[in-house]
């Protein structure tokens, strides 16, 4: 199977492809720009989104569904907004087709023009805070802690199979609140959720901060981000969550009574990761093998072949043996199967299961059952051991624990050692062409000063890290004063 990839040195594009393609993951679809999310793909994003879904419904948010169609007029009511999202928006304009009376079939009926123009949904602040208008009134109402699992439309014509998608999967947390400090407190806890998410599950180190001004969502006051690196040494937006002030509150006249009975508008959140994390996931851990799953979240956490001979009897031991096993493995909640499919043979097995990702494997025949072991191989280091069957279970569950933390602590090691401090502009651009990565630079604050370093570089500024260190320096491009360092790197 791996010989039909390309390496990641000869062309990681290609190699990213290569791996969403053969690796079963995706497909292109017949409308431009959209994918087809094949099941083992959409399994790895059902793992994410039941692990995410848990995690906010602990923080205490609750799922709810808005319309697909925004009438236009509601996009019209946020000025930055608009502007933020009017070059990607799809518009439905007709309600209706018909015949063609020339044998042309269908053609949009002319009488059936929509009164007003509906967009399909780039994102939904607008037709919630239209919403929310009707739910709150008082300080009794507040908070609302509202999550969708939806998808959405962002016209995009040059795109890239998971990472940037005509249509994709998400979800979009939109929040209202009685204060300030509520509203700002919420942005930073689902930045935290998403940051553990990233970590814990899909063992992907990341860098939280905040977006400058020209970075920052359309419609927000503050931008927080996860920031990820990708094995190229380019950065991943990983997830962000939006502190929107009083914006949309003020746009729909969202207005609540206080306890002191005083009228004011309401603060808002917005926060949001989608079906991109499969992308990072891929670039961030993969080799020129195939995929590379962590445990916490692989559709597939560990797979049993078994090696047959011509003894009817031996094939039996080894089927009741793995039906045992996969017993109590699932009994332990581990992802199992059993592959005792006879139309392939082991060795393309092996190598299919390789390039799929799956943590660990589990070879057994007559003469392993003869000895009481299993050969046990895991998918991170590509190593494989002999294990007695006497307490396998309970091997394979320390081994899936150690495989996710190995695999973290590798991106981690590779993360750390990819953000360089450099104190000017040459030492700025030649990191960038070549280490790359998180390049650690001064600059002096103005929207300027990042439109041209991002002109001449095509590096942007990721994020000012929380929790900045300050620092009195100049800044690389102007050599005006600085007070702390900010990340920069070229990013998908």
């Amino acid at each position: 199977m791996a010989d039909n990839l390309t390496s990641r040195k000869q062309d990681y594009s290609q190699w990213y492809n290569d791996l969403v393609l053969k690796g079963g993951l995706a497909e292109h679809s017949d409308v431009r720009g959209c994918m087809v999310i094949k099941p083992y793909g959409f399994a790895l994003w059902e793992n994410m989104r039941d692990v995410l879904d848990k995690m906010f419904k602990e923080t205490g948010h609750q799922n709810a569904y808005f319309p697909l169609f925004i009438p236009k007029s509601y996009l019209s009511k946020e000025a930055s907004h608009v502007e933020g999202f009017a070059k990607e928006c799809a518009v439905v304009t007709h309600y209706r087709l018909k015949n063609d009376p020339n044998g042309g079939g269908v053609i949009v009926d002319p009488e059936a023009k929509l009164e007003e123009e509906l967009i399909v949904r780039p994102t939904s602040e607008t037709i919630i805070w239209s919403t929310y208008k009707g739910w709150i009134q008082s300080y009794r109402d507040l908070p609302i802690l509202v999550n969708q699992w939806a998808n959405v439309v962002r016209w995009e014509m040059r795109t890239r199979l998971f990472l940037r998608t005509a249509e994709f999967l998400w979800q979009e947390g939109h929040t209202a609140h009685a204060t300030k400090e509520e509203a700002i407190a919420e942005t930073v806890q689902m930045l935290d959720v998403y940051a553990t998410f990233a970590e814990e599950y899909m063992a992907m180190p990341v860098i939280k901060g905040v977006k400058t001004a020209n970075e920052r969502f359309a419609g927000a006051e503050d931008t927080y981000c996860i920031e990820a690196l990708m094995q190229d040494g380019k950065a991943l937006q990983a997830g962000t969550s939006h502190f929107l002030g009083q914006n949309f509150a003020k746009a729909f006249d969202v207005k609540f009574a206080d306890k002191n009975n005083n009228i004011e508008y309401v603060w808002a959140t917005s926060w949001g990761v989608s079906t991109r994390l499969i992308g990072a996931l891929i670039m961030a851990h993969s080799d020129d093998e195939g995929l590379v799953m962590p445990p916490r979240i692989a559709p597939l956490q560990v797979v049993i072949v078994p090696i047959y001979n011509k003894d009817t009897e031996a094939r039996q031991k080894i089927d009741d043996k793995a039906a045992q096993l996969v017993k109590e493995l699932r009994a332990k909640g581990i992802r199992v199967k059993f592959d005792n499919d006879d139309t392939s043979r082991p060795g393309w097995k092996f190598a299919e299961y390789e390039l799929r990702g799956v943590p660990v494997r589990i070879a057994l025949g007559a003469r392993d059952l003869e000895n009481n072991v299993a050969e046990v191989a895991r998918r991170d280091e590509k190593t494989k051991a002999s294990t007695s069957l006497d307490g396998l279970t309970d091997y394979v569950s320390n081994l899936l624990d150690e495989i996710q933390k190995n695999m973290y602590n590798k991106a981690l090691a590779f993360r750390d050692a990819s953000i360089t401090k450099v104190d000017s502009w040459e030492e700025f651009v030649s990191t960038l062409d070549g280490k790359g990565g998180f390049v650690a630079a001064h600059w002096d604050g103005t929207a300027e000063t990042e439109d041209k370093i991002k002109e001449m570089t095509k590096a942007t500024i990721r994020c000012i890290p929380l929790n900045n260190e300050q620092e009195a320096g100049k800044c690389i491009l102007t050599g005006n004063p600085s007070t702390q360092r900010v990340l920069f790197a070229r990013a998908y």
